[in-house]
């Protein structure tokens, strides 16, 4: 197994981009001001998982810019946990005021080590998403108990990358596993276009966790055969997530977007208080 992610590895990304905003004079990211007089409504970051793409935010995306809130969807590199945190730490650098920090799957171990020590993130939101505890990685949890039908010896194809292998899910079982409640035409433009996870990102152990002083919520997805809904319940409770179920698969934001959305609303709502 890996080091754990280094606290100090993930803020050096954060003061690097702060550093190159500084220097250029240009304006950082962020959302205007509700009026006179209140707190602006925070800039929403979407974090996408592993065998996906930003894209599968859009309808979430449609309905809180609808709300007037800046949503941003940054594309997640998946090539490994330090990485892919320290990337996003200096993203989030570049966002001024407030900022709700939403994961799903593997993007939930990004967001919660990227987080950390960013005064910015008032909330962070886990949609069927990994929230790891210090020393956490991604197939323990998963196998902490049973339910996932994502297993890397038999549902998954592994193609040389970077020193190591991409893994992408197959496609006979991609629909069964990722996202059981959507038209097969759909899950099948997903399968061919799916985003591949570095195989390190698997046993990659995870940092100092952002939840024990961020406010934090939590969307169970109660048919998830990757993540089970025990594993993602529990990874809830210990993190003390105001948590919400949903009759969803595993990409409830794409099949359940209305409740991916009220839930990230609720969260944006604590930080204008």
């Amino acid at each position: 197994m890996s080091s754990p992610v280094s606290r100090r590895t993930v803020l050096a990304g954060t003061a690097a981009a702060a550093a190159v905003v500084a220097a250029t004079g240009s304006p950082a990211a962020g959302s205007p001001a509700t009026g006179s007089g209140h707190r602006p409504k925070p800039t929403v970051v979407l974090v996408h998982g592993a065998f996906a793409d930003a894209t599968g935010w859009s309808d979430v995306i449609k309905r809180l810019t609808a709300d007037g809130y800046t949503v941003l969807a940054p594309a997640n590199p998946l090539r490994s946990v330090t990485g892919d945190a320290a990337y996003l730490a200096s993203f989030l650098s570049t966002i001024s005021g407030p900022i709700v920090l939403v994961g799903h799957s593997y993007g939930g171990f990004v967001i919660t080590n990227a987080a950390l020590g960013n005064p910015n993130v008032k909330a962070l939101v886990y949609v069927a998403a990994f929230a790891p505890d210090a020393g956490d990685d991604v197939a323990h949890l998963t196998a902490r108990f049973p339910g996932s039908l994502l297993d890397p010896a038999t549902a998954i194809d592994f193609r040389p990358a970077d020193g190591g292998a991409d893994g992408y899910v197959k496609k006979d079982v991609f629909r069964t596993i990722f996202a059981g409640d959507l038209p097969r035409s759909t899950t099948d433009v997903m399968w061919a276009t799916q985003r591949p996870g570095h195989s390190s990102t698997l046993q990659t152990a995870s940092g100092e966790p952002a939840w024990k002083t961020i406010p934090s919520f939590y969307l169970v997805a109660r048919e998830d055969n990757l993540i089970p809904s025990a594993v993602q319940r529990f990874m809830a409770q210990r993190a003390g997530a105001h948590t919400v179920e949903v009759r969803a698969s595993h990409v409830a934001m794409i099949s359940q977007p209305r409740v991916t959305a009220d839930l990230i609303r609720k969260a944006a709502r604590g930080t204008t208080r």
